[in-house]
């Protein structure tokens, strides 16, 4: 449930002078609800139309953490001709899905889509603070502060509530294959940086092991693999200033 405006971290943390868009996906933050039909293919829809729109005629950098770098190195590989550089920020895939498990995983999505979801509210964008430091200790009360005014809005009965659609929290029917995304990467031709927090806490807890995540750098022909130290999956929140610096670095030294 995070929205563009927690990259201004690491914005903030850039030297030199970059036009960066950072647009909510939809369904999350500021963009429409779409009700009960988020399709992941439309997300590389979205990211098309938005580049046709911001650079029709130039390839672009293209940077994305989690499901975003999941959507941006997916993209980058369908239209490889659309990205002169790729940056993922501890976006590993997930575990694949075996497909004894689509009738069950069918049944389960029928059955959610009778009962309408929600999101849990907060009293104030203080509470809310408050559990995104509970969920993440490394986080300060500052950029707490901060998220809490982004991540969260009124849900017009006096109380904050996470300004996204809660249709998102109900389980995708499609199965998840990894050959597919392989297949993507390597027609990647962008120069790649992978970046991601030392520990890898929440891909061993998603399921995807070491040898599925060796496996996934090995499809990138040009990539180059950096680890941050003191920081979980949001290392956009946890390292702003040491993401800037990687990024950064990765970016200017393939223009040089």
């Amino acid at each position: 449930m995070d929205v563009s405006a927690s990259f201004q971290f690491v914005v903030d943390a850039l030297v030199s002078g970059w036009h960066v868009i950072a647009p909510d996906w939809r369904g999350f933050g500021q963009t429409a609800w779409q009700g009960d039909s988020y399709w992941f293919a439309d997300y590389l829809g979205d990211l098309d139309a938005i580049l046709d729109y911001y650079a029709p005629a130039a390839p672009v950098c293209l940077l994305g953490h989690s499901l975003g770098g999941n959507v941006a190195s997916l993209y980058a590989g369908v239209r490889p001709g659309r990205v002169s550089r790729l940056v993922m920020l501890d976006a590993f895939g997930l575990a694949d899905v075996p497909p004894e498990q689509a009738p069950g995983r069918l049944e389960k999505w029928l059955a959610e889509l009778r009962v309408p979801q929600q999101l849990k509210t907060y009293a104030d964008r203080a509470a809310l603070a408050a559990r995104l430091q509970a969920d993440n200790p490394r986080l300060d009360p500052v950029r707490a502060a901060f998220l809490a005014e982004h991540l969260g809005e009124p849900d017009g009965e006096g109380r904050i509530r996470w300004a996204g659609d809660p249709a998102h929290k109900r389980i995708h029917p499609q199965l998840y294959r990894r050959a597919e995304a392989y297949a993507c990467w390597r027609r990647i031709t962008a120069p790649t940086l992978w970046v991601e927090p030392q520990a890898p806490v929440l891909r061993h807890r998603l399921g995807v092991t070491d040898l599925a995540h060796a496996e996934a750098r090995a499809c990138f022909r040009d990539v180059r693999v950096v680890q941050l130290a003191d920081c979980g999956h949001n290392l956009h929140h946890d390292q702003p200033g040491a993401v800037a610096r990687v990024v950064e670095d990765f970016l200017l030294a393939r223009e040089s």
